[in-house]
């Protein structure tokens, strides 16, 4: 069985949760925009930094940067309706 990293299982269960919780706060289109959305953004981004420079501590800086910005725009979001 393949060895589990906590940083990459707890990013996987945040993504989980803010798309959960698009679901619950705003609408199901908001859900599904969270889920696929951030899959269209996060895996290309992550791709060209890591082709590009090698430096994965760069890499998981921007990729937890997506999710947490996605994070703050769901809840002003969900404060606005």
């Amino acid at each position: 069985m393949p060895k589990l990293y906590p940083e990459a299982l707890a990013f996987c269960i945040l993504w989980a949760a803010l798309a959960v919780a698009g679901f619950a706060l705003v609408d199901w289109k908001a859900g599904i925009a969270l889920s696929v959305g951030l899959f269209l953004i996060i895996m290309p981004a992550s791709a060209v930094i890591l082709s590009r420079t090698s430096n994965f501590a760069l890499e998981r800086a921007v990729r937890w940067g997506i999710l947490i910005i996605a994070g703050l725009v769901l809840l002003s979001v969900a404060d606005l309706g």
